[in-house]
């Protein structure tokens, strides 16, 4: 009786650490990390800090149309 308890408590375990394993593997292979999403968002800042005004008379320039443009409807 005890052998059979301690085979099902060693698959138990088994099962288990397979599930870690496949779990841990997934999460370093899937997703973002910390260093790659800070180099991105410094990117996209210094981006937006270079074509600040550009983005800017852009924006005017798309609101300005859509002003105009609602008043005729």
């Amino acid at each position: 009786m005890k052998t059979i308890v301690t085979r099902s408590k060693q698959k138990i375990r088994s099962i288990k650490d397979k599930w870690k394993e496949i779990y841990m593997r997934h999460r370093y292979l899937s997703g973002i990390t910390v260093i790659e999403l800070v180099l991105i968002l410094v990117i996209v800042i210094a981006l937006l800090l270079i074509f600040k005004n550009q983005l800017i008379d852009l924006i005017n320039t798309i609101f300005d149309k859509i002003v105009s443009e609602s008043s005729g409807i």
